[in-house]
């Protein structure tokens, strides 16, 4: 039962959608890159708006994903 809470506690924190494109393998990894993008802005934007972060360290956060984000393409 245990694992069953965890499996869906780990759907419910860590989303991830199918993927409806030309299937490569540089495709399917950049998708997953871009989801767990998503993800961590979100987790970033919440912080900052909870008063958590700062704006300039939520921004400065959100740049280096993005440019990990892009070396990943």
């Amino acid at each position: 039962m245990t694992q069953l809470n965890y499996e869906a506690k780990k759907n419910f924190l860590y989303p991830y959608s199918r993927y409806y494109g030309v299937i490569t393998p540089d495709n399917l990894i950049f998708n997953a890159n871009l989801q767990e993008f998503a993800q961590k802005v979100g987790y970033i934007s919440s912080l900052e708006t909870n008063g958590k972060l700062s704006p300039e360290e939520a921004l400065r956060k959100i740049e280096l994903l993005w440019q990990q984000l892009k070396a990943s393409k």
